[in-house]
Formats: structure tokens, sequence, C-alpha cells
């Protein structure tokens, strides 16, 4: 049940969204494990304007950037699927958005198992329950 929060810089362009949205869902489902249909994308775009690298703005640079934050539940995946994960996302980034500063970022953090939830239950209930849980694909 992955949650993913990112941040583009450029244009809000409905085909770009979608294409991330698609691209880092794809990565969740077939490099960590996860279920399709509990992965929950949210998109904002910041005009590059309004993106600093240093003192500096992504304008000013040429150059594009995403962060790209991953919910899971902890102990869920491996050190080597996470850091997959990690270069995929970034290659997959870089392919939608061109040339990006080198601070562009994706964290996979691990929250504790009764600490988040869906359907009104956290996992740690759902897996004392015996239910389908973790959002990881049987």
């Amino acid at each position: 049940m992955p949650y993913l929060n990112l941040k583009i810089s450029g244009p809000c362009l409905p085909e770009t969204i979608a294409r991330f949205a698609a691209r880092m869902t794809n990565l969740v489902v077939d490099v960590l494990g996860k279920k399709r249909e509990l992965t929950a994308v949210a998109v904002q775009c910041v005009t590059p304007g309004h993106w600093y690298v240093g003192d500096r703005s992504l304008t000013d640079q040429g150059r594009a950037s995403f962060f790209l934050e991953v919910n899971v539940t902890a102990g869920t995946n491996t050190a080597a699927e996470k850091a997959e994960f990690v270069a995929a996302a970034y290659a997959a980034a870089e392919g939608i958005l061109g040339r990006l500063d080198a601070a562009s970022y994706v964290i996979v953090r691990e929250v504790a198992a009764d600490a988040w939830g869906y359907q009104g239950q956290t996992q740690e209930v759902r897996r004392s329950r015996g239910m389908p849980s973790i959002g990881v694909a049987a």
C-alpha cells in the first residue's frame, strides 16, 4: 500500500503527470513488489523559477529536478530492492524531464506497520488477523 508523494519541476502538463504516475507506479510494482491497486500517487508541479538548488533557480541553471517520497511498510523490502528503486526512479525521471540537477531526491520511507494502514485498519492489525495486507503483490 505505498503512497508516493512526487514533486516535479516544470509545467503541469496532463501527459507529463500521467507519464510520471504510470512510470513510478510500475517501478513500485516491479521493483518493490507492491500491489498496483493499492498504490497511490500524488503529483505536484513546481515552477522551475521557484525551485532552488543552492542559491540558484533551476531556470537559471537550465536544469530540471524532482523529489519523490515513497512510503512503504517497514521491513517489506530489502536494502537491494530500495537501492534499485532509487536508481530506477532517478533514471525514469531523467527520461521524462531531461537533464536533472544532482540534487534530485528519492526517499523510500519505511513506516511501522502499527502506524499506518488503509480501509480503517493498520497493517499490524491486518497481519495479526491474517488479512491481506502490506501491499505486497502475491
